[in-house]
């Protein structure tokens, strides 16, 4: 059995995925009002405070829910057995109310509209393309790294990911869902967001089969907890 209750996983699920968009959104406010327009230095802002932030979480909600915060991950562990099917819509639905919830608390952080809803366009195949990637690779580090090892090579991997993809990794379904929430340099328009939830559940089956491919992990690796999430 769980060493806690499914209430209070949900709940940490709920808090670590609102945390995460705060800090993702919030940063992002804070990047453009200071970079003076330039967006490779408001793009490395964010990715700065994304990493430490996402790393800080793992570490704190890991032991407690796996510090999944993000769909892609619940149901790739729902399929391996390591989170119980029937428990997948709690975790998901805690997910996305965290999300939007962080979107809010930005928001009014920043004294804007708590209300909102992104007009950023993010579309073409090469967006597409990068948020199957995106996801694919965060979902092998996952899977395959070691457990005491998980929070610093996720942060680090979507740190990376910032750069080296073109939609910038958001890598996370429930992340889209609250950057869609948020007209701020974070932002993704809902007539984007579809296509780019498809992308990222379409790369977290790729890295399932090319998980369960490759050659089994000693038990050490690739466990529940602590430590599976996303930006």
């Amino acid at each position: 059995m769980p060493a806690y209750s499914l209430p209070r996983r949900a709940f940490a699920e709920l808090l670590g995925t609102a945390l995460l968009l705060t800090v993702v959104i919030g940063s992002g406010i804070m990047a453009e009002r200071l970079s003076g327009g330039n967006a490779a230095i408001a793009l490395l802002a964010n990715a700065m405070a994304t990493v430490g932030g996402l790393y800080t979480l793992i570490e704190v909600f890991g032991p407690v829910s796996g510090a999944h915060f993000n769909p892609a991950v619940s149901a790739v562990l729902a399929a391996l057995g390591r989170l119980r099917r029937a428990e997948l819509p709690l975790y998901v639905g805690a997910q996305l109310m965290g999300a939007a919830l962080g979107a809010w608390l930005a928001h009014g952080m920043f004294e804007q509209p708590i209300l909102q809803v992104a007009a950023k366009l993010r579309s073409g195949p090469g967006q597409w393309l990068a948020e199957a990637v995106a996801t694919f690779g965060l979902l092998l580090v996952i899977l395959r790294t070691p457990a005491s090892r998980t929070a610093i090579a996720v942060a680090a991997y979507i740190g990376a990911a910032y750069w080296f993809t073109a939609s910038t990794s958001f890598a996370n379904p429930a992340a889209v869902a609250g950057r869609m929430l948020s007209d701020s340099f974070a932002g993704i328009a809902p007539g984007s967001a579809p296509a780019f939830i498809a992308a990222e559940l379409m790369g977290a089956a790729l890295a399932l089969v090319a998980h369960r491919w490759l050659a089994p992990l000693p038990p050490s690796a690739g466990s529940s907890s602590p430590g599976h999430a996303h930006d």
